[in-house]
């Protein structure tokens, strides 16, 4: 074992803080010169990443499926009480739903209306909240072989979720629709105006440039517009709440702090899409 003297010791821990700020901003100046490198060492590094993710959300999801279940056992009564107050609300609603069904119906074959195609859909798990340039944004699995694609709409089994940015050989990223770099044309269900959803980093979004002489109403839907041709219309995004400053924001209605799986779906829009950064499959060795 080699001794090193204590002058020696103490010249070197004092390089160490400068030695690192050094090659912080090494790399920080790299992925500034070439923004194509950066975005594809990330994603072989979330490539690398993403098994190991993978292998440690099951017994993580276990936990939280768990004490998710103690929580439950605890307000048990309670919830059985909002329950039956809900299901004889759902009652009163369904007399009203099944008629506007029937007549829908009979619209739509007086009318010869023919029906989008159904989009196709994978589904992915989400094994880290991995930001990256983001500092909203989540991490999927893929498998070696997926059909992803950059622009492809993210949602959970409430709503919208975000968009797929960056992609690699077993992974991708979403950009969550709460980051300050998202930018969602949407719809005010209520008025049917059309406005912009921004993201602020925080847990609502905020909506911009909506027409004027409209004013976003308070418990107001929200749903996506098919504006610039980047997302389909009528998608559920969430609805409308003012914050203490008298800013209308809207109230996601996907879980985004709770995201475990969620749903690719390719409506083959093709309106601003990132260029094409993924990284390249490398060809399988003959055997």
């Amino acid at each position: 074992m080699i001794r090193l003297s204590v002058p020696l010791r103490q010249a070197l821990a004092k390089l160490t803080l400068p030695v690192f700020i050094v090659a912080s901003f090494g790399l920080m100046l790299l992925g500034k010169a070439d923004t194509l490198l950066a975005e594809r060492a990330r994603m072989t590094v979330a490539d690398a990443l993403a098994p190991i993710y993978d292998a440690l959300a099951e017994p993580l999801s276990v936990v939280h499926r768990a004490i998710a279940g103690a929580r439950h056992l605890a307000t048990l009564y309670e919830d059985n009480a909002r329950l039956r107050e809900e299901n004889v609300r759902l009652r009163r609603w369904q007399s009203v739903a099944l008629a506007l069904d029937a007549e829908n119906t009979t619209l739509k074959a007086q009318l010869r209306w023919i029906p989008d195609p159904a989009p196709s859909y994978v589904t992915a798990r989400v094994v880290a909240d991995a930001g990256g340039v983001y500092a909203r944004a989540v991490l999927l699995s893929l498998g070696p072989n997926h059909s992803v694609t950059k622009g492809q709409i993210a949602l959970d089994d409430r709503g919208l979720v975000g968009r797929v940015t960056e992609l690699g050989a077993r992974s991708a990223r979403v950009l969550l629709l709460t980051d300050m770099n998202s930018r969602v044309p949407v719809t005010l269900e209520g008025s049917r105006a059309r406005a912009i959803l921004a993201g602020t980093n925080g847990a609502r979004p905020r909506l911009m440039y909506w027409p004027e002489g409209v004013q976003p109403a308070e418990g107001e839907r929200v749903v996506t517009s098919a504006e610039a041709n980047t997302y389909p219309p009528g998608l559920p995004v969430g609805v409308v709440r003012y914050s203490a400053s008298n800013v209308p924001e809207v109230m996601p209605l996907a879980r985004l702090d709770r995201l475990e799986v969620v749903r690719l779906f390719d409506y083959g829009l093709k309106g601003v899409i990132p260029p094409e950064t993924s990284v390249a499959r490398l060809p399988e060795r003959r055997r």
